[in-house]
């Protein structure tokens, strides 16, 4: 029998080290090893290393020798979440999805396993919620889950001997941080067992062909929680973003190796569970008929689709010694960076006004694209003057004052015309060699031939 003995496990990274340190010798970390009692297993009955990639011959070959074959997907009945897994769910893949509780991790699973099950062999595992639980909800959304089945458990080598049993195409883990493997003694939701039983379940997902969602939680800082490592085992990570709160939601795809990365899904919650959002940029520009200083509306690129969006802005005098800037939606720093750049080439100083910043609808703009909208609308509150209401614009600003081009300009000047903008203030690299119909496209090199534009 193998003696218990005493390691510590880095929480970002997994390395694994005999004794305690401030700071973990792999990642570099501090403060990030936690204790945990692990009992070796025998050698001979652990092949918990082997065939993580799959089956595995030993054998070297060239790439021209690897048969490739084209990708098995299946559909899960919603199409914003088969476009953020990049066309559906492909055989052998393990997606982790992650977000806030309360947000709708489980409603949508459950939505997706309903439809799934129709055609193909399916197991719900709850680590969590009692059966009971997943059956009122199932109620309560009218999902057809009759036949849908259903296991409580949260050990995973039990979890797997199912899996064998029944051969399910599509296995639920719900959540990932509640299993646990008998190999480690340390408790449930530990770096040790999370990083264990995820590599457990990746294994058999490769060599069985059997696709498996992962539900995991997320720390205060937005974080998954558990190893950073869980990250680079699985094929595919979601990140499901927005207020529990607030009645919309989106799934971001941070990691695809069957995909876009970044592909965005956005959805709304109603009493029967949520509801894709077939036009999205139409919901977040629906407001009120009334114009109002400080707000312009941008075209942002969310993996391979444009998004319209409003950026609005608050200019307002500060008595602080530091005024504030507040960002929501947006990168703090680069707003920072865009009010010095604003006050050295176009001359126009916030240095004593706060700045607040906000993206209508709860969605977060990570490119730089978003520049010029940003900065017209601040201007815009500054010198409380209302911007036309059929204009939109995009662009990344440099340092030097100059209005760089941005990518997939074409496909967003489109999205403009087919919502009936009048308007488009562009960067001039990005002008169309063929003008669009209903569309004045205005192509600017400077930051001071954007502020003019729309005097």
């Amino acid at each position: 029998m193998s003696k218990t003995k005493t390691v510590y496990f880095c929480r970002e990274c997994g390395a694994q080290h005999p004794k305690w340190s401030g700071q973990c010798s792999e990642c570099g970390n501090w403060n990030t090893l936690q204790e945990e009692l692990y009992a070796p297993p025998a050698a001979e009955k652990s092949p918990r290393h082997k065939g993580y990639a799959g089956t595995a011959d030993n054998k070297i070959k060239l790439i021209s020798e690897v048969s490739l074959t084209a990708e098995q997907r299946l559909s899960t009945g919603i199409e914003e979440l088969n476009r953020v897994l990049g066309g559906g769910l492909v055989a052998g893949s393990v997606v982790l999805l992650g977000g806030d509780p309360g947000i709708g991790k489980s409603t949508l699973i459950l939505q997706a396993m309903c439809y799934l099950q129709q055609d193909n062999p399916v197991l719900y595992i709850s680590g969590e919620e009692s059966l009971q639980q997943i059956a009122a909800r199932a109620q309560r959304l009218e999902l057809l889950a009759h036949d849908m089945p259903l296991l409580a458990e949260t050990q995973v080598e039990l979890i797997l001997q199912q899996a064998q049993r029944q051969k399910p195409k599509v296995l639920v883990i719900d959540s990932i941080q509640t299993v646990f493997t008998e190999l480690l003694q340390s408790a449930p939701g530990s770096v040790g067992q999370v990083r264990e039983s995820a590599a457990q379940l990746v294994r058999y997902a490769k060599q069985s062909g059997t696709s498996i969602f992962l539900i995991g939680h997320v720390t205060k800082e937005g974080a998954l929680a558990g190893p950073r490592v869980l990250e680079h085992m699985v094929d595919t990570v979601l990140y499901f973003e927005g207020d529990s709160s607030s009645r919309f939601r989106c799934i971001r795809a941070v990691k695809n190796r069957f995909g876009a990365v970044n592909e965005l899904g956005i959805f709304a919650m109603t009493e029967k569970g949520l509801k894709e959002v077939s036009n999205p940029s139409a919901l977040f520009l629906a407001r009120d008929d009334k114009a109002t200083a400080g707000t312009m509306i941008m075209a942002t690129w969310e993996g391979t689709r444009p998004l319209l969006v409003e950026v609005q802005a608050l200019v307002d005098g500060s008595h602080l010694a530091n005024p504030r800037r507040v960002t929501v939606g947006l990168d703090h720093n680069r707003l920072a960076m865009l009010l010095a750049v604003l006050h050295r080439h176009a001359g126009i100083a916030t240095y004593d006004q706060d700045v607040f910043v906000n993206v209508v609808g709860g969605i977060r703009v990570t490119e730089t694209a978003a520049d010029l909208a940003l900065v017209l609308a601040v201007v815009s509150s500054l010198k409380d003057k209302i911007l036309p209401s059929d204009c939109a614009v995009f662009g990344e600003i440099g340092l030097g004052g100059e209005i760089r081009p941005v990518q997939s300009g074409q496909e967003r000047l489109k999205e403009m015309a087919k919502l009936g903008f009048k308007m488009a203030i562009v960067p001039k690299a990005n002008v169309p060699k063929k003008s669009l119909e209903g569309l004045n496209v205005i192509g600017v090199k400077s930051l001071r031939e954007a502020l003019d534009a729309i005097r």
